[in-house]
């Protein structure tokens, strides 16, 4: 079941040996849409320091307790290396994080994490297949910081511009808690529909500007009224998934993830050489 991120905000991280602290933000990869950290402040143990926290150690929510166990220690927390989250974080930032926890590079292999959909697929130890490569390209630019990198709380209350004119500004997200992908950003357009919360999927965007705070979408205003509305207070299940995706005309996230692997095709012996009497190999 999809999950809203600001109900993230206040959850205590819980290490085997005692709580971190509480989460105040995160930083997503508006590329893949998927969340990358969560910001915790450590609270007067650790001097209120903020640090990051990955799904990769994150264990299985608690959601009426709000709690997310980690597979950390408190003492791993202290000796983290110290990350400024009011800036940019850049990969070389990442990679020095990801090496102390042996955590593998996410952003090496063709899934959403490394070569899988889950942070818990990942194989253990830094980097991983092809992660030599991945960190000298990545070198080049990461002083600057990852422009990919961005915060949650921040794109909360940015504008929403259909491809006729505005419709309204986010007001929260919508993630999987399996995979940690963002499925949904929910639309307030109470400016312009009286009430009225809508979804937008980010395969729909087209573009964001975040010097003007700005997210373009390829639908009109028209298609974004018609649509079914989002209620916050029930679940959102799959029927009204495909309500919504059938409305816009758009392929289903889903549908890619579900689909069964294709086995390897076996070689074929010409029929000429299965009859010769000898022996064949295949």
């Amino acid at each position: 079941m999809l999950r809203s991120v600001q109900d993230l905000e206040g959850f205590a991280i819980r290490a085997t040996d005692g709580t971190i602290g509480h989460v105040r933000d995160l930083y997503f990869d508006d590329k893949t849409w998927a969340v990358r950290y969560l910001v915790v402040e450590t609270g007067s143990w650790l001097s209120s320091r903020k640090v990051l926290i990955s799904p990769i150690a994150i264990g299985h929510p608690d959601w009426k307790a709000r709690v997310l166990p980690v597979s950390i220690t408190q003492q791993q927390v202290r000796n983290s290396p110290d990350i400024d989250t009011d800036k940019p974080v850049s990969r070389q930032h990442e990679m020095l994080y990801l090496g102390y926890y042996g955590y593998p590079y996410y952003w090496t292999g063709g899934g959403l994490w490394g070569q899988g959909a889950c942070p818990g697929t990942m194989p253990p130890g830094p980097g991983g297949v092809g992660s030599d490569a991945q960190a000298d390209a990545v070198c080049d630019d990461g002083q600057q910081g990852d422009p990919h990198l961005r915060s949650g709380n921040a794109l909360v209350t940015y504008h929403i511009e259909a491809s006729d004119g505005g419709m309204g500004h986010v007001q929260g997200l919508l993630f999987d808690p399996e995979t940690w992908a963002i499925r949904y950003l929910i639309v307030d357009t109470s400016n312009w529909w009286l009430g009225h919360q809508v979804l937008i999927a980010p395969q729909w965007i087209q573009n964001v500007s975040w010097p003007d705070a700005t997210v373009s979408v390829g639908l009109t205003q028209q298609a974004v009224k018609d649509a079914p509305p989002y209620d916050s207070t029930a679940p959102l299940l799959r029927n009204d998934e495909v309500r919504l995706y059938k409305h816009h005309g758009r392929a289903s996230y889903w549908a890619d993830e579900q689909a069964p692997a294709k086995a390897p095709r076996r070689a074929r012996v010409p029929r000429h050489k299965a009859y010769s009497g000898k022996p064949t190999t295949v």
